[in-house]
């Protein structure tokens, strides 16, 4: 893609969003963005936004990603899962690349199709959805949609007879940072039984999918998805259905995809017929890399107890669990933030000078909730004060998605655009 599209993608302006560009065109260096950014909102008088937090969003990484899919999976079609970060310019730009998209809710999908995305190039991926959700996907022409049960079978059925079924079977990687297999996924012999009742009620199985777990580092577990898969469309061939779809879901890790990936394409090539078609649904993969998240220090003390003083000191930040942190608490994630000093003092002539020398820290979010402990040590080359920056990468993934309005914070950010492949 040109770098005038990326430009014009990422600045159009969208409802609901706070977006901020430079005057003239994207920034092509993070750190680059995140320091004018600083210095021109610490010049905003009676600017509230001077102290809350904000991401930059690289979309030159995220073409990166989309090229490392396309040179390790070629036969394999990504389905973005929007649940991981619904950014509508990532959304819009991800279109450009020619991604389908994954989507779970009646929301997901109006957001999809307002953008002008074709409804072929939706998978409905929820295995268990409202009735008023499945009448939605119906009015919309949003026919292809994940299934699990014989009650979410029937339900399609009465109200969507025309479905595109996928059934979802189960699939695990108890390694992985969300183990999706408590909740969703039919065994093979419930698949069989599924086939046997949409074989009955003369539906269109289009095909099988599964998902080994979000943020999975397992091979295995996917070739032995991959095994039941083969399996479960071979019978479904052989009970008359087509059944040329096999969806390999999500939980794709950029540090082990190239290692899970040759795994995956080998079985594709050599067990998987060539009249299939293979999608997937990536979401980490794409985004979790290409966000940080760059949070101000709004208060300091020196922990205390009964004991007394502690030698490590506490800092709290305009950003916490319940807002872009949340996936830290489900994912058993340590932050590892990185300070950015500023040189403006916002509290008065007598702040202290900084020491340098490494001083170590617990860090709190904003909120009134002592759960909200961000890291229970982070370690500086330097004392942290009031007013400097944190910088957290790798914050693409189920963060923005997830943020709350807990305590009467925002749970939107400014999002700063920039691109590394200009």
């Amino acid at each position: 893609m040109a770098a005038a599209d990326v430009a014009s993608i990422s600045q159009a302006p969208v409802p609901g969003y706070i977006h901020a560009t430079p005057s003239r065109g994207l920034y092509r260096d993070v750190d680059q963005a995140i320091h004018d950014y600083i210095g021109a909102s610490s010049k905003l008088e009676h600017d509230f936004s001077e102290d809350e937090p904000f991401f930059v969003a690289d979309l030159g990484q995220v073409l990166i990603q989309h090229q490392k899919w396309q040179k390790y999976l070629p036969m394999v079609e990504p389905f973005y899962a929007v649940k991981c970060n619904p950014d509508l310019p990532l959304l819009r730009y991800l279109g450009t690349l020619g991604t389908g998209f994954d989507c779970a809710s009646i929301e997901e999908i109006r957001t999809m199709l307002s953008w002008g995305v074709e409804p072929s190039r939706i998978i409905f991926a929820n295995p268990c959805k409202s009735p008023s959700s499945v009448r939605f996907a119906r009015s919309v022409g949003v026919y292809r949609t994940t299934c699990d049960n014989i009650d979410e079978l029937e339900k399609i059925h009465f109200i969507m007879p025309e479905a595109m079924i996928v059934l979802r079977l189960f699939a695990s990687d108890p390694e992985a940072m969300t183990d999706l297999s408590d909740k969703f996924g039919a065994t093979k012999d419930v698949a069989l039984d599924l086939l046997k009742r949409a074989r009955q009620l003369g539906m269109n199985v289009e095909g099988v999918s599964f998902h080994v777990g979000s943020g999975s580092r397992s091979a295995t577990a996917f070739e032995t998805a991959l095994r039941d898969s083969k399996h479960i469309l071979e019978v479904a061939r052989s009970l008359g259905f087509k059944s040329n779809l096999l969806d390999i879901g999500g939980g794709f890790l950029d540090e082990h995809f190239v290692i899970v990936a040759e795994k995956i394409r080998c079985f594709i090539e050599t067990e998987i017929p060539s009249d299939i078609r293979v999608i997937a649904e990536p979401g980490r993969f794409y985004v979790q890399n290409a966000y940080s998240l760059v949070t101000k220090v709004i208060a300091r003390r020196q922990a205390t107890s009964q004991h007394g003083v502690s030698t490590i000191g506490m800092l709290y930040q305009n950003d916490g669990i319940y807002r872009n942190f949340m996936n830290a608490v489900f994912e058993n994630l340590r932050p590892e933030p990185q300070l950015i000093r500023s040189n403006i003092n916002p509290i008065g002539p007598e702040a202290p000078r900084r020491t340098r020398c490494e001083h170590e820290y617990h860090i709190w979010g904003p909120t009134c909730d002592s759960r909200d402990s961000i890291t229970k040590t982070a370690i500086f080359d330097s004392e942290v004060l009031v007013g400097d920056w944190l910088k957290y990468k790798d914050m693409g993934a189920y963060t923005l998605a997830m943020a709350t309005r807990f305590n009467g914070f925002d749970s939107q950010c400014k999002i700063v655009y920039v691109s590394s492949k200009l």
